[in-house]
């Protein structure tokens, strides 16, 4: 054995066992950190769950909105185990240059395998760095570069990483040109193309003298075991270091996903969980005076949310998508996530310590120990330098409180999150605590909350009102428990809502969803001064409490009248009595408007017959004359949280002779009206407003008409249009309208319109 070799040998073995040490002790120290959350129940239908994750891993199905990226980070991902035994080979070459795998090593499809991802993963790498650069914050538009996705992740991290795999795949690929040479000098018979497909022809330039071959592999193979554990050695030492750390936790955090068949972290919200389980209107009466409501601290989120903070790799999909981060608002959900990563490996070290021994940790861990998850009072944002709201203003922030508020929960980052963190959880649960504990929330909510309360409406009108939408409908609305004993004797409970019975705009599209179920035959029946809110905003703003309280009382209410089938309008009541009732034991099943209206135009019981702007004038029952060009805006309640794309967009294709224009932003990757998350009720104050964001891009498709699906949308896109429209930026002849509006005007066409 050379010189070369003992000094190589002894460093790499030295620098391996450091790394190997450290990681064990890094994964230890994860656990134990992990093992500081609430309890989370997530280890049900694990075959399921094991399916989920090989479907993701495999094929990539959260990262597929970005082909390029995608394509490249799953070679990139494939060929960091496949290529785990080169590595393997490496030490052995250390001690022999010409050492190969028993079995596997001079094996042609091993070998052809090795060779294939180790070029696609040079190029795969060579790929992202590129995508990184060209994306880099210096390079996009915005305050400092906000617009870049990867605003505010850790550039040396990240950069470290590429830079890693790189060396990693030179290195492989250096060596096998190495071995392929040293094989043609030795005599070696695998020494041939057929062996070394993709490096045969490096290895034709490093000649043929033995002893150099020997001493460059020996060297090349010492690189590439210092590279690999330098890189293990720092991630071991930097818990916070996501973009490397995911590559492990990113198996976890997906298989732990709250739905186990995949879905995405969105629709239901998931109880505030209390010593006796889900909290609830019966649990509420025993709940203890010091039970926490919510997260305050960083250890009261669920094990799973600390692995979600831990696994967070700063690509910054999330954030790209953000309505709130988009209009100059503090809020990233990725920045919010690391932030929370951040604050709980500060705080760790006080928390796993033991008590007597606390008082002797560094002040900084100390001091994040006393930290407060969100600042309680205003604290002055300046929206000019957006990651200052992340950071201390004071002893007692680590969330500045227009970041927490500033969210819409409009799911889109959920749902482009390639690990599946639950980012809207978290922000509802920190929202829990500020409101049922700290009594700290917007001022406009407390207005909100107490008509709910009183009233069961956001507007605190009278609850005898909720009939007005039907006044001089050319037919009879049935009225459950006046006009039929109960929801078994109509084909649908017609659930209207608060805004479809309250709000004038809404209230067309409540007329016009009547007219159109009258005029197909479909029974249907409502509940009247029955009915009460949802509770969609109150809980969204995390008032559990109210939510509870509203909950209980209205699936009470329609278990009694015996309903079973329900038809609502509003994308915010369809999710809430679909998706979270039946955690109060309400079972129902609903469809959203554009459902069942699409179901009925498939099956002829209502026919379109004319193009919507050749409609006959007048005020039809909800009807709206229409133009030619159409584009729709998906609610985030009917698309992002419930997977409803196509019924509207099919219904919109039945009417003759509308051309539809997509927005550039549909679908999964839509944009927010801004009404979400309780945003309705609170006064946009930070940033441009969102609706106008979104109205805008509406606009540049050229459409006539705007459509819509959700009553809070209409408000949200109709202010929108309106204000454009003042300013002299939008054409007047231009409307927001729900597409029941649309269908209505087309099927109504030759009939005499009621008057309103």
């Amino acid at each position: 054995m050379t010189v070369l070799q003992i000094v190589a040998g002894t460093v790499s073995l030295a620098v391996t066992l450091v790394g190997a040490v450290l990681l064990v002790l890094a994964v230890r120290r994860y656990l134990q950190v992990f093992r500081l959350g609430a309890p989370a129940h997530r280890t049900d239908a694990p075959g399921t769950r094991t399916v989920t994750l090989l479907r993701e891993f495999l094929g990539h199905t959260r990262m597929s909105r970005l082909p390029v990226v995608a394509t490249a980070h799953w070679f990139t991902m494939i060929s960091f185990g496949v290529l785990f035994l080169t590595l393997v080979t490496a030490f052995g070459q250390l001690a022999d240059p010409t050492f190969a795998l028993p079995l596997l090593g001079h094996w042609v499809v091993y070998e052809w395998v090795t060779e294939l991802f180790a070029w696609t993963g040079l190029v795969g790498i060579v790929a992202l760095m590129v995508v990184r650069q060209r994306q880099h914050p210096r390079n996009s538009p915005g305050e400092g570069g906000r617009r870049s996705r990867f605003y505010g992740s850790s550039s040396w991290q990240a950069n470290y990483v590429e830079l890693t795999i790189l060396g990693v795949t030179i290195c492989i690929l250096t060596l096998r040109g190495l071995e392929y040479a040293l094989g043609r000098a030795t005599g070696e018979p695998s020494a041939t193309a057929a062996h070394y497909p993709g490096t045969a022809w490096l290895g034709s330039l490093f000649g043929t003298g033995t002893t150099g071959l020997e001493a460059a592999i020996v060297v090349v193979a010492a690189v590439k075991i210092l590279i690999s554990f330098a890189w293990m050695i720092t991630i071991a030492l930097t818990p916070t270091m996501g973009v490397a750390w995911h590559r492990f936790l990113a198996f976890f955090n997906i298989w732990f996903k709250r739905e186990a068949d995949g879905r995405t972290a969105l629709g239901a919200l998931q109880p505030i969980q209390v010593a006796s389980g889900p909290l609830d209107v019966a649990a509420l009466e025993d709940l203890p005076e010091d039970a926490t409501l919510g997260v305050g601290t960083v250890e009261d989120f669920t094990w799973k949310g600390l692995l979600d903070f831990t696994t967070c790799t700063e690509c910054g999909r999330c954030q790209s998508q953000c309505p709130a981060w988009n209009t100059e608002k503090p809020l990233s959900p990725k920045l919010l996530v690391t932030t929370l990563r951040d604050h709980l490996y500060e705080k760790s070290p006080w928390l796993l310590a033991a008590e007597e021994s606390r008082d002797r940790l560094p002040d900084t861990v100390r001091a994040a120990a006393s930290d407060d998850l969100a600042l309680v009072g205003p604290t002055g944002y300046d929206v000019a330098s957006p990651l200052g709201a992340y950071n201390p203003h004071g002893p007692d922030a680590v969330i500045d409180q227009d970041v927490l508020w500033s969210c819409t929960t409009c799911g889109a980052c959920v749902e482009q999150c390639p690990v599946d963190i639950e980012h809207v959880d978290t922000i509802v649960e920190l929202r829990r605590y500020q409101v049922l504990i700290e009594s700290a929330f917007p001022a406009e909510l407390g207005g909100l909350f107490k008509n709910l309360e009183k009233n069961g409406n956001p507007w605190g009108m009278s609850p005898r009102m909720r009939l007005d939408w039907a006044k001089d409908l050319p037919f009879d609305v049935p009225v459950v428990g006046r006009d039929v004993e109960s929801a078994e004797e109509v084909d649908y409970l017609f659930w209207v809502g608060c805004a479809g019975a309250l709000e004038d705009r809404a209230k067309r599209t409540t007329r016009a969803v009547a007219e159109l179920l009258h005029t197909a035959g479909v029974t249907f029946a409502v509940l009247g001064e029955g009915e009460s809110c949802t509770g969609d905003s109150a809980r969204r703003a995390g008032n559990e409490v109210l939510f509870q309280m509203l909950a209980a009382q209205n699936v009470e209410t329609l278990n009694d009248a015996k309903v079973t089938k329900v038809v609502v309008t509003c994308a915010h009541c369809f999710n809430t009595l679909k998706n979270e009732y039946p955690q109060n034991g309400g079972r129902y099943d609903v469809v959203h408007h554009t459902q069942l209206l699409n179901r009925l135009v498939r099956e002829k019981r209502l026919v379109p017959v004319a193009r919507p702007d050749e409609a006959p004038t007048g005020k039809a029952a909800g009807a709206a004359s229409t133009a030619a060009s159409v584009t729709y805006h998906d609610p985030c309640y009917l698309g992002r949280h419930n997977n409803v794309y196509a019924p509207p967009r099919e219904l919109i294709g039945a009417l003759p002779g509308v051309e539809y224009r997509e927005m550039e932003r549909s679908g999964e990757r839509s944009f927010c009206c801004g009404a979400g998350g309780a945003r309705m009720w609170m006064e946009e104050k930070l940033g441009t407003r969102i609706n106008g964001n979104r109205v805008d891009e509406a606009l540049a498709t050229g459409a006539d008409r705007i459509a819509i699906g959700c009553p809070f949308c209409k408000v949200m896109m109709s202010d929108g249009v309106t204000g454009k429209q003042s300013a002299g930026e939008a054409r007047a002849e231009v409307e927001v309208v729900d597409v029941a509006q649309m269908l209505l005007a087309a099927v109504r066409r030759g009939e005499e319109p009621a008057q309103v």
